[in-house]
C-alpha cells in the first residue's frame, strides 16, 4: 500500500490527499478475514486496523529499515533500504476516517487529518451536526496537545440536493423533511446518520448556515448519487456551485 501510495503521489505531482479508515463493519461480516487478517488474542478488529495504520504511517516516512544484499543485482544506495517509490511529503497528507471522538483524538496524535462523514457513533444523543462539531473540537485540541508544527485539516461530508427543476423534485422532493437517523453499525455500537439536505436553494442556504460542523470544518465533501449518472451529477454540482455556495461564502 505504501508503494502504491508513493507511486500515485509522484504521478500526481505531489497532489494526493489519501483518506484511510478501518472500513465499514456493517457491510460484510468480519470482512478483514477475506484478506487473510485476524486480530491477535485480546485485540479487536478495530485495534488491528489502527495498528496497520500506524505501520503504514511509519513506512511513509521513508526511513531505511531493510538490510541490503551485499551482492545485489542492481546497485543500492548506502545504508538500510526504504520502500520505493518514496514521495516526500505524502506522510503529511494522510486523512483518517473517524466515527468517534476517541479515534479522532488518536488520529490527531499521529498527525493525520480528520475525515468525518455522514455517520458517527451516537455519543451524546445530540443532533448529528452538533456531535460532529464536538468531535472536530476534540480533534483540534488533541492536535494542539500533540505539538505538531503543521496545521490540521478537517473535512465533513454532506448530501446536498438543490431542487431547481422537475427532475430534482422527482428524485429528492420526498427528502425535504429528512432528519437524522439512528441505527447500529454493529451489535453494540449505536450510530447517528446525518440528514440529507434537499430543498430549493434559498431554503438550503438557511439550513446549511445552521450546520455547526460545516462551520467548524475547513473542507466540505459532497456525497453525490453516482448511480444517477455523470450528466445528472454534473447538473447537481453545478446547482450547488451556482445557487448555494456563493451565498454561504464557500469557495
Amino acid at each position: 500500500m505504501v508503494e502504491d501510495a508513493g507511486a500515485a503521489d509522484l504521478i500526481a505531482g505531489g497532489r494526493l490527499q489519501l483518506g484511510i479508515s478501518r472500513g465499514s463493519p456493517e457491510q460484510v461480516i468480519d470482512g478483514w478475514r477475506y484478506f487473510g487478517y485476524a486480530p491477535a488474542e485480546g485485540e479487536t478488529e478495530a485495534d488491528m486496523a489502527r495498528g496497520h495504520a500506524e505501520v503504514f504511517l511509519k513506512l511513509l516516512e521513508g526511513k531505511g529499515f531493510a538490510q541490503p544484499n551485499p551482492r545485489p543485482m542492481f546497485p543500492n544506495p548506502p545504508g538500510l533500504l526504504r520502500l520505493e517509490p518514496h514521495s516526500e511529503g505524502l506522510r503529511q497528507r494522510i486523512w483518517w476516517g473517524s466515527s468517534s471522538n476517541a479515534t479522532a483524538k488518536w488520529a490527531a496524535g499521529l498527525g493525520m487529518h480528520l475525515m468525518s462523514s455522514t455517520l458517527k457513533e451516537d455519543e451524546s444523543g445530540k443532533p448529528f451536526h452538533v456531535q460532529q462539531a464536538e468531535q472536530i473540537a476534540a480533534y483540534r485540541e488533541a492536535w494542539k496537545e500533540a505539538g505538531h508544527e503543521s496545521e490540521p485539516r478537517v473535512s465533513v461530508s454532506r448530501s446536498i440536493m438543490p431542487i431547481v427543476n422537475d427532475m430534482d423534485r422527482a428524485y429528492f422532493g420526498r427528502d425535504r423533511d429528512s432528519s437524522d437517523q439512528i441505527g447500529y453499525i454493529d451489535p453494540t455500537t449505536r450510530a447517528i446518520f446525518g440528514r440529507t439536505y434537499a430543498a430549493e436553494p434559498d431554503v438550503l442556504v438557511k439550513e446549511l448556515a445552521g450546520d455547526e460542523a460545516i462551520a467548524a470544518a475547513d473542507t466540505l465533501l459532497l456525497t453525490v448519487p453516482s448511480q444517477l449518472g455523470v450528466d445528472y451529477n454534473a447538473h447537481l454540482l453545478s446547482s450547488i456551485l451556482t445557487h448555494v455556495a456563493p451565498e454561504l461564502g464557500w469557495r
